[in-house]
C-alpha cells in the first residue's frame, strides 16, 4: 500500500510541473490603439507652399494647385531657344511648426534640367546673380545638379505660429488665390536667414540657341530636417 501512494504523489507533482510549465511559458497579448491624420492643402500645412509670381503664359501664379484637389504644380510658361527668365520668387517656403526647420537640399529630375537654376533667398524682386549681397542668397542648384545634400542646411526656417494666413509672424498676410488655388504673397519683406520662418524659391531657366522645341517636365523635390526634441 505504501508504494502505490508515493507513486499517486509523483503523479501529482508531475502534473504542477506540466501546469507551471504552461503558465511560465511565452505569453501572447493584443491592444488596439486608434490613430488618426489628416490629408491636408499644401498651402495649409506645417510646412507650407505659397504662391508669387505669376507664369508668363496665363497670368496666374507659376504655383498652382489645378481644380483645388491635386498636388502642388510650377508652370514656367514658353521661352525660346538662346533666353534666360528669372523667376525670382516662383514660390515661397513658410514654417508653421513651434520649431525650427532646415531645409537641407533641392534636387531637380526629368528633361533638360540642365536648363534650370534654384536659389534660396530673402528678396522676392532681387535679380539673381546680378544684383545684391550674396550673403543674401544661396545657389542649392546650378544646371540641374545640387550642390547640397542630406544633413547640410541649405537655409533654416525659425520657428512658425501656426496660423496659415500670416508669415514672418503676423506681419505678412498670406491670402488665398482663388484662380490658383493657393495662398501667396507680393510682400516684398525681406526674409533672413536663421531669423524668419518663410524663404523664397527662385528658378532661373537658361535655355540654350541649340535647344529643341518641346515642352520639359519635372519635378523638383524639397529636403527638410527638423530636431523636435
Amino acid at each position: 500500500m505504501a508504494r502505490v501512494k508515493i507513486d499517486r504523489r509523483l503523479a501529482i507533482f508531475g502534473v504542477l510541473i506540466v501546469v507551471l510549465s504552461t503558465t511560465m511559458g511565452t505569453q501572447y497579448a493584443h491592444t488596439k490603439i486608434s490613430y488618426s491624420f489628416t490629408i491636408v492643402h499644401p498651402s495649409e500645412v506645417g510646412i507650407r507652399f505659397i504662391g508669387s509670381d505669376n507664369c508668363s503664359d496665363d497670368g496666374d501664379r507659376c504655383l498652382r494647385v489645378v481644380n483645388n484637389n491635386s498636388g502642388l504644380s510650377l508652370e514656367l510658361g514658353e521661352w525660346l531657344p538662346n533666353s534666360t527668365k528669372n523667376y525670382t520668387a516662383a514660390f515661397g517656403i513658410v514654417n508653421e511648426n513651434p520649431y525650427t526647420v532646415n531645409i537641407t537640399h533641392i534636387n531637380i529630375t526629368g528633361e533638360n534640367i540642365s536648363f534650370v537654376d534654384i536659389w534660396l533667398h530673402g528678396n522676392r524682386t532681387e535679380d539673381y546673380p546680378d544684383e545684391g549681397d550674396c550673403g543674401t542668397r544661396i545657389k542649392v542648384v546650378e544646371n540641374g545638379i545640387s550642390y547640397f545634400g542630406k544633413g547640410c542646411c541649405a537655409w533654416q526656417l525659425a520657428p512658425g505660429d501656426d496660423n496659415t494666413s500670416t508669415m514672418d509672424g503676423p506681419n505678412v498676410l498670406t491670402p488665398w488665390d482663388e484662380t490658383s488655388h493657393i495662398r501667396y504673397s507680393n510682400s516684398n519683406t525681406n526674409a533672413v536667414n536663421i531669423t524668419d520662418d518663410y524663404v523664397w524659391v527662385g528658378v532661373s531657366l537658361n535655355v540654350p540657341n541649340d535647344s529643341t522645341l518641346q515642352r520639359a517636365t519635372g519635378t523638383i523635390t524639397v529636403h527638410f530636417e527638423a530636431d523636435t526634441h
